[in-house]
């Protein structure tokens, strides 16, 4: 999977919810034949609050309005809903050397079952140093697995989200 720009690791975490939209909607006999042919985890106006409020998990729902305030804090903007599960702040536009391309939060989260997940859309390969500060955590390409935020430094949270941030603004200048 190629991208414009150089690698296309941001583009990584879309292209997992692309495939996985798409693999249901042919598994359930919808689009038979053919693969989705667009991006279903979208922008839109849900109510981040009544979402983060309905999690059942209390230590999860009060950490996610304590991420919700950090980003907003970092980022200077207001988090929108993506699709029906994530908190997504800013966007970028991403090309695959295919042609196909999409929009997807410059950074975001998403309260889990299993963990409160941040999507770092950079990855990781440049973040070595501050992920070995951060404390208990796990990471995939492009997220970052946090049990329960009193397990990891806020600081260097701040820092990562920050960092990456930076990133993506130079990868993807808006």
């Amino acid at each position: 999977m190629g991208g414009s720009g150089g690698g296309s690791r941001s583009a990584t975490v879309a292209h997992f919810f692309y495939r996985i939209t798409a693999f249901r909607k042919e598994a359930s006999g919808h689009h038979r034949g053919s693969l989705v042919s667009e991006l279903k985890t979208k922008q839109n106006d849900a109510s981040v609050e009544g979402f983060l409020g309905a999690v059942d998990n209390e230590r999860r729902r009060e950490d996610s309005f304590t991420v919700l305030e950090l980003m907003k804090r970092i980022t200077g903007e207001e988090p929108r809903m993506w699709g029906t599960a994530i908190v997504g702040f800013g966007t970028y536009r991403y090309r695959y050397a295919s042609g196909r391309s999409g929009e997807w939060p410059r950074i975001g989260f998403s309260p889990r079952k299993q963990s409160l997940t941040v999507y770092v859309m950079p990855g990781f390969s440049s973040y070595d140093e501050l992920l070995s500060r951060l404390g208990k955590h796990r990471t995939g390409k492009s997220c970052l697995y946090i049990n329960k935020l009193a397990d990891v430094d806020m600081g260097v949270l701040e820092d990562l989200i920050r960092n990456s941030l930076e990133t993506m603004s130079e990868k993807y200048p808006e």
